[in-house]
């Protein structure tokens, strides 16, 4: 640590004076410059490199943990606690989440069932689909946002940017998605129970798409909780940060979020499976969602 800081700081103090105050010879610090690097300190080296890549291409909003799923897909091994440790050294620290008001908890009318119940693991794409609207302010007013996630990849799968938060501001979202995916033979729609969800217009067009409906009990948003996620990453990583002059600028910045930082970065949420068969399948149904699962969820079995 000592001959570090000296080479650290010797463009601020002659390399004497540094030797003298921390008690080492010049001699033995010159040694250590032409030693050769240990097998550890050359790990260390490229672990360091590729945080600091996850941690840039994130946009400086990457913790610990997800940091170091992207060095596992690096095909480098380390632990948590090591990324961690490298982090604090380096002074990478992620942006903090905002603090959120407290929810209504109150028990309201239910105008549909809740078949989604809560159960945010599909088996398989286009199974199921959370729907949500959010919005961001620009000095030209709130720009709404809609949304539908595939809870198989987590991917946005459709999405839709207005000035107005109108029944065909969640069409278009949902146009989009199913021109992307195609219809599927069972597909629930789960959403909360917004005016624009349960409007006419909407309800026919879920009809024409052979689409089940599901919405939120009244009050309860963790029926809703995965979108909600969704949403809270997206102002946390990218739109709380910023002040948007126009509703041009800000959808400009939603879809290169999107587009080119959310969607080709998510991961299959696989479940707990065991045996060559079922790791085998899981990586079919990845290939099949455009995700490709991280190599060691996979295992020595598929190669």
């Amino acid at each position: 640590m000592r001959f570090a800081f000296i080479v650290k700081h010797r463009h601020i103090w002659p390399v004497i004076w540094l030797c003298e105050v921390l008690e080492v010879s010049r001699s033995g610090f010159h040694a250590w410059l032409r030693r050769p690097p240990r097998t550890r300190e050359i790990h260390e080296a490229k672990l360091v490199a590729a945080i600091k890549t996850s941690f840039k291409t994130s946009d400086r909003t990457y913790g610990a943990r997800r940091v170091w799923r992207d060095v596992l897909e690096e095909g480098l091994a380390c632990g948590l606690h090591r990324i961690e440790r490298l982090m604090r050294t380096s002074a990478l620290r992620a942006r903090p989440r905002r603090r959120g008001k407290p929810k209504d908890d109150g028990e309201r009318s239910v105008i549909v069932d809740n078949i989604l119940d809560r159960d945010f693991l599909a088996d398989r794409p286009n199974q199921q689909w959370l729907a949500d609207f959010t919005y961001i302010w620009t000095a030209e007013g709130w720009l709404y946002v809609a949304v539908v996630l595939d809870l198989f990849s987590r991917r946005a799968v459709g999405w839709s940017m207005k000035a107005d938060r109108d029944a065909s501001l969640i069409m278009d979202a949902l146009m989009m998605a199913v021109w992307r995916r195609g219809k599927a033979d069972t597909l629930f729609h789960h959403s909360d129970q917004g005016s624009q969800y349960i409007s006419e217009q909407f309800q026919r067009l879920w009809a024409d798409n052979r689409i089940t409906c599901s919405m939120s009990r009244g009050g309860k948003v963790r029926d809703n909780s995965a979108m909600e996620s969704f949403f809270s990453t997206l102002k946390t990583e990218r739109t709380a940060s910023k002040v948007y002059r126009t509703r041009n600028e800000a959808r400009a910045d939603v879809f290169d979020y999107i587009e080119r930082f959310y969607n080709p970065r998510r991961r299959v949420i696989l479940p707990v499976l065991t045996g060559c068969r079922s790791r085998l399948q899981a990586a079919i149904f990845s290939f099949w969602a455009g995700v490709m699962p991280p190599m060691p969820m996979l295992g020595r079995s598929l190669l």
